[in-house]
């Protein structure tokens, strides 16, 4: 079973005690970053484990990997060395283990961890890419066959994290730590115990006087109770989103939640993927039976897919793809997800006699005009690249502009309800608005499918002016709950325990 470290990076060692005890029911183990403790803690370190209670990674690491240590190497070395002298008899007041970089060969300072039965962990960093040849060299780096080996290594692409879970299948022999850095690299840190590494790890998130967690890391709550860490196994089922640049989604705490509530072996994580070529390699080296696709790869998902329902062959687009013996099959929720939701919110059972304005030609714009179509409404769709909205138009007989002053004036005979489909102010850009020339009268019902802010700037606008507002959260739960039928072939199970048919 896979560990969780929490790394502790404050400058005293009674902060890092008072944030180890502040987690512990989360972890199994800490690394004490001695590099980031003041000049003075320094000398205090040889206590710290008998203070922990549990066992603790002495880490001293230097700038070059990623660390703080700047002075010379046997100043380093005098502290690694006074850390692990005076061993007592009772092991839980030494330090467990010693991380050593494969460059470092002290013999004695090897053979003193080895009496004391301090395990070394032999590492690694790549702070700029992904080692071709990673295999060979983590085999090549061990000194001793006791060595626990680490390799950190960053992505510069997803087939790089497709690498990593590849190279830790070939390394099933051996005692390991094999991480991808970055956010891109966060799956290989939640599926450590399906890849076989010894630990896993953790920062914590939002503490004072604590830098936030290293980009990849995950705060241990949230990874032991949103993502149910000491559960994944072999059989854990593999779900997840993919998208890029993928910053703002509820997916995996709706989808987490939900198998947690019906004990379901399944874990839902995010895939930041710069192509969906490069997703689909990784989730064929997962064996991963599902997955939510978002912007930008709804409508490049096509050429993947075995079968279409026939919502996605009508859209073109995808949202939903589920792993069959023929490979993967295509659907989309988007669709009555978003007509449900905003009909709903406006009391009617269709956009008859309605005229509306959708911003944006995408993937999710395609599912919200063949519902508009399909619900009679009046359209006219504004992009900025004027060749996409034509496209899009022509399918459905709609009018079309650019985003421009001209098109601002057509808007007059066409805002009954304003619907905004971009990605144009989600987080982290919640500044952004994809219509600012425009005015609101406050007589337009204005929908943004973004729901992360839960008002975006234009939302407030809107608002501001009298405007009916609804954000994508309504549309988002209910999309989710199809795909959750999707995924798993049963409904929804309603937080009333009454299972309903998907909308």
């Amino acid at each position: 079973m896979t560990r969780i470290c929490l790394c502790l990076t404050g400058k005293t060692i009674a902060s890092d005690l008072e944030l180890l005890n502040k987690y512990r029911d989360y972890i199994d183990v800490a690394e004490l970053r001695v590099d980031h403790l003041n000049a003075d803690e320094r000398f205090y370190i040889r206590r710290f484990p008998e203070l922990a209670g549990l066992p603790v990674i002495l880490t001293i690491r230097r700038k070059i990997d990623g660390g703080l240590f700047e002075l010379s190497e046997s100043s380093r070395v005098t502290l690694l060395s006074q850390g692990l002298a005076y061993a007592k008899p009772d092991k839980r007041c030494n330090f467990a283990y010693v991380d050593l970089e494969e460059d470092i060969n002290i013999p004695s300072l090897e053979e003193v961890a080895r009496a004391f039965d301090t395990r070394i962990i032999r590492s690694f960093h790549n702070l700029k890419s992904t080692d071709p040849n990673i295999i060979s060299r983590i085999r090549a780096m061990s000194h001793v066959g006791d060595e626990i080996l680490k390799a950190a290594v960053t992505p510069t692409c997803l087939d790089d994290v497709t690498k990593v879970f590849s190279a830790a299948k070939e390394l099933k022999d051996c005692e390991k730590i094999i991480i991808s850095m970055g956010d891109m690299g966060v799956c290989t840190r939640i599926l450590a115990n399906k890849i076989g590494s010894y630990l896993t790890y953790t920062a914590p998130r939002n503490e004072l006087n604590f830098p936030g967690p290293a980009q990849g890391q995950l705060d241990p709550k949230e990874l032991s109770e949103v993502f149910r860490f000491k559960k994944i196994d072999d059989k854990t089922a593999i779900y997840g989103i993919t998208g890029y640049p993928l910053q703002a989604t509820a997916s995996p705490q709706f989808f987490n939640s939900v198998f947690a509530r019906t004990n379901r072996n399944a874990v839902y994580l995010r895939f930041p993927a710069d192509s969906i070529r490069s997703f689909i390699q990784l989730a064929d080296e997962l064996n991963m039976f599902g997955a939510s696709v978002t912007i930008p790869h709804k409508e490049t998902l096509l050429d993947y897919l075995t079968t279409t329902s026939d919502e996605v062959k009508n859209v073109g687009a995808c949202n939903t793809i589920v792993r069959s013996k023929n490979g993967w099959s295509g659907y989309n929720a988007d669709t009555t997800g978003f007509s449900s939701s905003l009909l709903n919110f406006i009391g009617k059972n269709s956009f008859k006699g309605m005229r509306v304005t959708m911003i944006g030609a995408g993937g999710a714009a395609r599912a919200v005009a063949a519902e508009l179509f399909r619900l009679k409404a009046k359209v006219i769709i504004l992009n900025r690249n004027i060749n996409r909205a034509e496209e899009l138009a022509q399918k459905y007989k709609f009018e079309f502009n650019t985003i421009s002053d001209d098109g601002i004036k057509r808007m007059n005979k066409y805002s009954d309800i304003i619907i905004q489909t971009t990605s144009v102010g989600m987080e982290p850009n919640i500044e952004n608005d994809p219509l600012l020339q425009y005015r609101f009268t406050g007589k337009e019902i204005v929908m943004d499918i973004i729901y992360k802010p839960a008002k975006t700037h234009f939302l407030n606008r809107a608002a501001a002016a009298g405007c009916r507002i609804i954000n994508g959260y309504d549309m988002f739960m209910r999309q989710a709950k199809m795909q959750y039928y999707y995924f798993t072939g049963e409904n929804y199970p309603e937080d009333d325990n009454k299972a309903k048919t998907p909308e």
